[in-house]
């Protein structure tokens, strides 16, 4: 296989946010996940200190909360203040705390660098409701919700610049589902309001891939949003926890693009693509598990629909396959980058998330050393990379369907005229490994580095006590005029040439 890159032909600059991430009140994320006072790890506001450096280090630029299906019977007045009564939340069936709310929201994103990106109540909450909190994160001192939250301690506005209306609202399986038609209504005088308190704000609302539900919220409120909220998760293992093997997870390679594609294609016709960007804000290889909740059958007691979601956090799931997905839907993102402007893989912390905490650490799982060599190693700028004599493969997904699947995924990057070239590269082969010749077009590479994520087994992982997935780096070594690089199957790579 020959990959001949032509560094001077940009084909964009994909946003960092693209790499952002996701929170939400389901089973350990946040209380002993990110947020933990009881922890020997917590810092003085009850953040665990060695979720945070982890976090830090893959530069996270947004984190998406309170959710979710938890945010459509969420009030965010009951989690402010001194007094945090506990509430039952209805979206997950067990008692909420309320001790992390907005501001100690604020406080952990304050912390990670990165931005706040408000999910909204859409389901049982109301417009005034979301403008409230609006009007308590971003204006100085008028109104009511303002001075409150001065009251408790934060003289400074939020300046929560990201919103969405609602999540997922499209779903029979969200509390306060809605029709077509009711959700283009809904959503146009939940932003009018929110606008009227603070009209900088950039504003999404739950959509999919589906022409009659973008239709009617575009022709509503089309000229308030400045995204489309989407979400996918491609493995749909919510009520077995039956996970797809590795070659049923790389035949979902050959749908990656789908729901973009479909987006994009509505937007032009309408005229909007320039203008409303996609968000890809909730993403993951896997469905989160958790039986008995949105089905007819509800689980009658928490052993039924409780306990099982512990298997989320069995860190044999979350394998090489894992990684390899979402490496490939990382340079997907960036080769749409001109419609695709942020993304949260969903979650950050425990359940599928990249980071594992128990009591005496953190396991950093496979998924967490791809957002690693992404945000740390890739450049600035998608450019032309065109692939001769790509292997393929037949792989079969887990209803059966046959899909042809190119072995190696290719994104290019480059940073300054005449600077170097980082390629992502990785290698979906389950047993192979496979030979890449590169050529730079007009400049040859003097030198080159490859930072690898390998393994020995396709179903490696890492738990506590065990990293059997890792990044090694060569450093900086000679380059060939056209230097050929192997990669070991079911790997991800960054090449570095210069």
């Amino acid at each position: 296989m020959k990959i001949t890159v032509n560094a001077a032909r940009r084909l964009g600059t994909p946003s960092p946010m693209l790499y952002g991430h996701f929170l939400e009140h389901f089973h350990r994320q946040v209380y002993v996940g990110v947020f933990d006072p009881a922890s020997p790890f917590a810092d003085a506001d009850g953040f665990r200190t060695d979720v945070l450096d982890a976090l830090r280090r893959i530069r996270i630029p947004i984190l998406r909360w309170p959710g979710g299906c938890f945010v459509s019977s969420y009030h965010w007045q009951k989690g402010v203040g001194q007094l945090r009564v506990p509430v039952f939340d209805k979206a997950w069936r067990v008692e909420e705390s309320n001790r992390f709310g907005t501001d100690e929201f604020i406080r952990l994103c304050r912390k990670l660098n990165c931005a706040p990106y408000l999910c909204t109540n859409a389901g049982t909450g109301t417009l005034e409701e979301m403008s409230d909190w609006v009007e308590y994160c971003n204006l100085p001192a008028q109104g009511t919700f303002a001075r409150m939250r001065i009251a408790n301690g934060a003289r400074e506005p939020h300046a929560v610049p990201y919103w969405s209306i609602g999540n997922e609202n499209y779903g029979s399986w969200e509390l306060g589902a809605k029709t077509a038609e009711e959700w283009g209504r809904l959503v146009l005088e939940a932003a009018k309001l929110m606008k009227h308190v603070d009209p900088s704000i950039s504003l999404s609302a739950a959509a999919l891939p589906d022409t009659d539900w973008n239709l009617n919220l575009l022709r509503a409120a089309g000229h308030q949003l400045d995204w489309l909220s989407i979400h996918a998760y491609w493995d749909p293992i919510h009520n077995t926890n039956a996970l797809a093997t590795y070659e049923q997870a790389m035949a979902y390679t050959a749908h990656l693009g789908d729901a973009i594609t479909r987006v994009r294609g509505l937007l032009t016709a309408l005229g909007l693509e320039k203008r409303i960007k996609i968000a890809f804000d909730e993403w993951n290889l896997r469905g989160w598990y958790h039986p008995n909740m949105h089905t007819e059958t509800m689980g009658r007691n928490e052993a039924e629909y409780l306990t099982p979601r512990d298997l989320n956090d069995l860190n044999s799931s979350y394998t090489m396959a894992d990684a390899v997905f979402t490496a490939c839907f990382l340079s997907e993102l960036n080769r749409h980058c001109d419609i695709v402007g942020m993304a949260n893989f969903a979650p950050a912390v425990n359940t599928r998330g990249c980071i594992y905490t128990h009591a005496e650490g953190i396991v950093l799982r496979t998924t967490y050393h791809v957002f690693d060599l992404y945000v740390n190693h890739l450049l600035p700028h998608v450019v032309d990379a065109y692939a001769e004599d790509v292997p393929l493969a037949t792989f079969t997904d887990p209803k059966g369907q046959a899909e042809r699947v190119a072995l190696v995924d290719v994104l290019a990057t480059a940073g300054d005229a005449d600077g170097p070239v980082a390629l992502a590269l990785t290698n979906k082969a389950e047993q192979t490994a496979l030979d890449v010749r590169l050529c730079l077009t007009g400049r040859p590479a003097q030198r080159m580095r490859l930072r690898s994520l390998c393994a020995d087994t396709s179903d490696s992982y890492n738990d506590v006590g065990r990293e059997a997935a890792t990044i090694r780096d060569t450093g900086w070594m000679p380059a060939d005029a056209q230097p050929l690089v192997t990669l070991p199957p079911h790997s991800v790579h960054i090449l570095t040439l210069e």
